[in-house]
């Protein structure tokens, strides 16, 4: 689960306030401690409610390369992460419908991995070699548990010359190789470009693996399963190999598709407090009335839904909802960061609208219509557009697109909302990051971080801060193009706002709305 809390007993009764400075506002209190705080110019009130653990899985993906790249690696999987290759980048294509790696060697290893260091895993790959293989064999590896070209774990398909097909499970330990599972045929009469597929699968200390014919039947049982407790941590990839002797050579090995079906991190993210983040009609003038007191002992006992429980619910794992007073269109459940671009990437063009697939006209009459240039399918946000669907959608702060800039409603472009959107800056600096003084669950951080240069002075990426996790960081979510989507975790960039990281380095604003 993504989210979990228990309840806060019984609502308070007798508050106290106390006036703070930096920002302007009130601290509640009641016998048991601050209860609530409100900023002034704000309608964000964080309160003191039910504890709650937000936290993240790995996401299931696939990649079938529908990009083109020559001689410049794999690039970015859809979802699983970037490749990182052993040897001349220059071996590594994809040319739109697969990943190549060319082999002009014998007995030289090749391996592409993705750099996403995971534990319990099921994967499969689709794999062939373009050469019939001659001599000696050709092999194509699915690795798991893989640290370095010396080490890992992976199920290994053999091509022999004669046109068998074997599978080994095998591991390696600081450059020894040691057979789990001894090399048994599963097939024979192979031929260049047949399809095969493999699955391998690390559980604990199991490991297992089975290959099959692409187009046959996967088979119901295991051909290898053992185990073993060397390499339980690692990456998915490929490993390419043609045998000494091999005539063949040069050859590719064709990879038409990696995919991981479920896979678990060694630490995955974990925030946990009692902050709730709830939204004012207006903001917050400074003045304490019985009906403000009320509103927030109501607050203190309600586990609806609030800002953040909004945001977990776009998640890997999130629940799809329907909504049949939309006929039926998906409102909550995994979003996508937007559609995939010819190389690979993804198009930043997604906005709440589009997650839900309806048009939306705005007060100031600008209309945003859906589907609309390379946005044709429904399910994804960009980073802003997910912090418009918590914060606009659900919390009822106003939105607004490329007009009406007024502080009160939300823009639609990154770059308007940080420095002229809803509510106060909390922190704001130039050229470099600002102090994390006084930021709370709820807040809004801008970076600008869509370059090398982080200095370049464009705010490009926001997100929404949920608070100081298991290790002691503050950690945000976000949608983001390297995991396709809305993330507290840290593939293609860790969720952190201290630290070493770009979006460490790259914070610019803290935005209380």
């Amino acid at each position: 689960m993504n989210e979990s809390y228990v309840f806060y007993p019984t609502p308070p009764r007798s508050l106290t306030t106390t006036v703070t400075t930096s920002p302007a506002g009130l601290r509640v209190s009641d016998s048991v401690g601050t209860l609530a705080r409100l900023t002034v110019g704000s309608k964000t009130v964080t309160v003191r409610g039910p504890v709650r653990t937000f936290t993240e899985q790995k996401r299931p993906f696939v990649d079938s390369f529908e990009r083109v790249r020559t001689g410049v690696g794999w690039g970015q999987s859809p979802g699983g992460g970037n490749y990182s290759q052993s040897g001349a980048i220059e071996q590594y294509d994809t040319d739109g419908s697969s990943g190549r790696i060319h082999l002009a060697t014998t007995n030289s290893s090749r391996h592409t991995t993705l750099l996403d260091d995971l534990t319990d895993v099921n994967a499969t790959a689709v794999v062939s070699v373009s050469a019939q293989p001659a001599g000696a064999a050709a092999s194509v590896g699915l690795s798991i548990g893989y640290t370095s070209t010396s080490d890992a774990n992976r199920a290994r398909l053999i091509f022999t010359s004669t046109g068998a097909v074997q599978l080994v499970l095998e591991k390696e330990v600081a450059g020894t190789v040691t057979a789990l599972g001894a090399a048994t045929e599963v097939g024979t009469g192979f031929v260049a470009g047949d399809r095969w597929r493999i699955r391998a699968q690390r559980s604990g200390t199991t490991l297992r693996c089975r290959a099959w014919k692409d187009g046959t039947a996967e088979p119901a049982t295991w051909l290898h399963s053992v185990t073993d407790p060397a390499n339980p941590t690692g990456r998915v990839g490929i490993r390419g190999l043609a045998s000494t002797g091999n005539t063949a050579i040069p050859f590719d090995v064709v990879v038409d598709e990696i995919a991981v079906e479920s896979g678990k991190w060694p630490s995955p993210p974990t925030v946990t407090h009692n902050t709730w983040v709830h939204i004012l009609n207006a903001p917050f003038n400074g003045t304490w009335t019985e009906s403000l007191a009320n509103r927030i002992r109501a607050w203190a006992v309600d586990s609806t839904p609030d800002a953040l429980a909004y945001a977990m619910m776009y998640v890997t794992g999130a629940v799809s909802v329907y909504d049949p007073a939309l006929s039926g269109k998906r409102i909550f459940g995994e979003a996508q960061y937007g559609p995939l671009t010819a190389d690979g990437g993804r198009y930043e063009a997604s906005d709440w609208n589009d997650f839900i697939g309806i048009n939306w006209t705005y007060a100031s009459g600008e209309t945003r219509t859906f589907p609309h240039g390379n946005i044709q399918v429904t399910g994804a946000m960009d980073c802003s557009g997910f912090v418009r669907q918590v914060y606009g959608r659900h919390m009822g702060v106003p939105l607004t697109y490329h007009e009406n800039f007024d502080g009160l409603n939300i823009p639609r472009a990154t770059k308007d909302m940080g420095p002229s959107g809803p509510g106060i800056i909390i922190q704001q600096a130039t050229g470099a990051a600002p102090t994390l003084t006084g930021i709370a669950p709820g807040d809004v951080p801008f970076f600008d971080a869509d370059s090398s240069d982080v200095e370049t002075g464009q705010i490009d990426h926001n997100g929404i801060y949920l608070g100081v996790d298991s290790a002691g960081n503050h950690r945000f979510v976000n949608s983001r193009k390297t995991p396709n989507g809305p993330t507290m975790a840290d593939l293609g960039g860790t969720s952190l706002l201290n630290g070493a990281g770009l979006y460490a380095r790259s914070l610019r604003i803290i935005r209380r709305f």
